[in-house]
C-alpha cells in the first residue's frame, strides 16, 4: 500500500490565533510537526496542506513539501481531501499540525490494521490513549471516546464518557488523538457529507462518521504527546522537549 502523511494547517485559531507558527523551543509549530512525521518513516510522502503563504513558505524554505489549498475549508479533512485527488495512494493519513511530538510507534500501528483480511474492511481509523488525571478527563478540550469490544468507535464527547455513576465500576477513559487514516475513496467521500447535528453540537468533526453510520476502528497508544490548542499547552510542550 501507498502511503502518505498530509498536515492541513491554517494560520487563524479560534483559541490560539497563528499557534502554527509560535515558537517552540526554537522552530514553529508546524515545522517540528512536518519534520517529526517525515522522521517517522513510515511514509511515501509527507506534506503541509495549508492556505496560509507564511504557514507555505515556512515550510519550503526549510526544504519541506508543502501544497496551497485552493479553497475555504471548514475542517482539515475537506482541506486534505482537496490535495489527495489527483494522487496516487492507498491510504491517506491526516497528521494534525498541532502535534509536533508525532512518534513512528503509533503510527504503525495505526497503519496495521488497514492489513490483511481483517484490515481490508477498515475504511478509516484513529489513535487514542488512556486518560488518568481527573482534569484532563473533565476538561471539555480533552475529547474523548468510547469503544465496542472491536475497539470500533461509539462515540467522541468533550463530556465525560462514560459517566461513572455506579462508583462499583473502575471506568476506563480514553482521549482521541486527532490522527486519522483513511482509504482514499473514504476520504473522498467524507467531503460529500453534509456536516451532521452531533458533530455540530459538539465541535468534533469525526462524529460525522459515526452519524453516517460508517465504522471508525480506534486503536490505542501510550503516546502521550502534547497538541498545541492553547497557549497553555505551548507552555507545556517547551517542557516537554
Amino acid at each position: 500500500m501507498k502511503k502518505v502523511a498530509l498536515i492541513p494547517a491554517r494560520y487563524g485559531a479560534t483559541r490560539f490565533p497563528g499557534k502554527m507558527m509560535a515558537q517552540l523551543g526554537g522552530k514553529s509549530v508546524i515545522l517540528r510537526t512536518y519534520e517529526s512525521t517525515v522522521n517517522t518513516g513510515v511514509f511515501d510522502d509527507v506534506m503541509v496542506v495549508t492556505d496560509s503563504d507564511v504557514i507555505y513558505n515556512e515550510i519550503v524554505s526549510h526544504g519541506g513539501k508543502a501544497v496551497m489549498s485552493q479553497k475555504e475549508h471548514e475542517c482539515g479533512t475537506d482541506r486534505i481531501a482537496e490535495a489527495v485527488v489527483d494522487m496516487d495512494v492507498d491510504i491517506v493519513v491526516n497528521v494534525q499540525g498541532d502535534e509536533p511530538f508525532t512518534q513512528k510507534e503509533p503510527l504503525e500501528k495505526l497503519l496495521r490494521v488497514f492489513e490483511g483480511e481483517e484490515g481490508s474492511k477498515v475504511q478509516v481509523a484513529s489513535l487514542m490513549q488512556e486518560l488518568h488525571d481527573e482534569a484532563s478527563i473533565a476538561d471539555p478540550n480533552y475529547v474523548k471516546v468510547a469503544v465496542d469490544k472491536q475497539f470500533n468507535a461509539l462515540f467522541f464527547s468533550r463530556s465525560v464518557i462514560p459517566y461513572p455513576r455506579n462508583k462499583d465500576i473502575k471506568s476506563v477513559y480514553y482521549e482521541h488523538i486527532g490522527i486519522y487514516a483513511f482509504r482514499k475513496q473514504t476520504l473522498l467521500d467524507f467531503t460529500q457529507l453534509a456536516p451532521t447535528p452531533l458533530e455540530l453540537a459538539e465541535k468534533i468533526e469525526c462524529l460525522r462518521y459515526l452519524e453516517n453510520g460508517i465504522p471508525m476502528k480506534m486503536v490505542v497508544t501510550s503516546y502521550m504527546g502534547v497538541e498545541i490548542d492553547t497557549p497553555e499547552d505551548l507552555e507545556k510542550a517547551s517542557k516537554y522537549l
